[in-house]
């Protein structure tokens, strides 16, 4: 009996939403809900005492193949100019994005090349 080998699926790994200390402790709290580290002397979230929610730290990275991959499976490449996408070889598995500082005219010239290629454009 031949097994074949199954195909490996690139998924990052989870990881919780960290939170900023004391974020939801008002009902109309006047803080932003994005992450900044906790430094009181007594906060409970530094401490680590009681689950006052999750610190970012190097156990939720990635491993190094997958890290820096866009979810649909491809390397991420910003192109500026017509000159960056001619040194990049499709077979390689890359897509890319368009810098925000083209105009409309450059745009339409790279996303042309961009087929040509067989290359993936992001936005």
């Amino acid at each position: 009996m031949i097994v074949k080998p199954k195909k490996l699926r690139l998924m990052k790994k989870k990881h919780p939403r960290f939170k900023r200390p004391n974020v939801g402790r008002t009902k109309r709290s006047r803080l932003e809900d994005k992450w900044r580290k906790p430094r009181g002397i007594d906060n409970k979230q530094r401490s680590h005492r009681i689950p006052a929610g999750a610190l970012p730290n190097v156990g939720f990275k990635n491993t190094p193949k997958i890290r820096g991959i866009h979810p649909s499976g491809y390397r991420e490449v910003l192109v500026r100019c017509l000159g960056d996408l001619l040194k990049l070889n499709p077979n390689d598995g890359v897509a890319i994005r368009i810098s925000a500082s083209i105009g409309k005219k450059k745009r339409e010239m790279i996303v042309k090349k961009a087929d040509e290629l067989k290359l993936k454009v992001l936005n």
